[in-house]
């Protein structure tokens, strides 16, 4: 069981397309995709940083995920994905140290990854996604 590296930072921004114009038109970044993750309620723009991905993110709703961070927090980082080997031993791991995870299985996302998040709360602050890569 081991944490590998940073996999991408997930940013909630209130409108991708104002946020595109930063990111992509003015920093030259290239959007990779858009996607639609009904599931979780948002519109996401994926833009590659080298070795690590950004993930802009647009709620649907403001009853999802997304949204609610918006209306408590506004713009900015929402959480830090880290890819780890084995998801299924490292949230047994924090399980039993009594660490709050987020789900208690890990979910598929929308690309075939396997995904779960440790509790801010339980994370100094940060809402930690651990992702495990499709076939891994």
């Amino acid at each position: 069981m081991a944490l590998l590296r940073v996999h991408h930072i997930g940013i909630a921004v209130e409108k991708l397309e104002e946020a595109l114009k930063f990111f992509s038109e003015l920093l030259g970044l290239e959007v990779a995709k858009t996607v639609t993750v009904e599931d979780q309620d948002m519109r996401a723009a994926w833009l590659r940083l080298g070795d690590i991905w950004l993930e802009l993110m647009e709620p649907l709703s403001p009853e999802g995920p997304v949204g609610r961070f918006l209306a408590k927090r506004g713009e900015g980082i929402h959480h830090v994905a880290v890819l780890v080997d084995d998801i299924e031993a490292v949230c047994e791991r924090l399980r039993e140290a009594g660490i709050r995870l987020v789900y208690e299985q890990p979910r598929k996302g929308y690309d075939g990854s396997l995904y779960n998040f440790v509790h801010p709360k339980a994370a100094h602050g940060v809402l930690l996604e651990l992702r495990q890569e499709p076939g891994s």
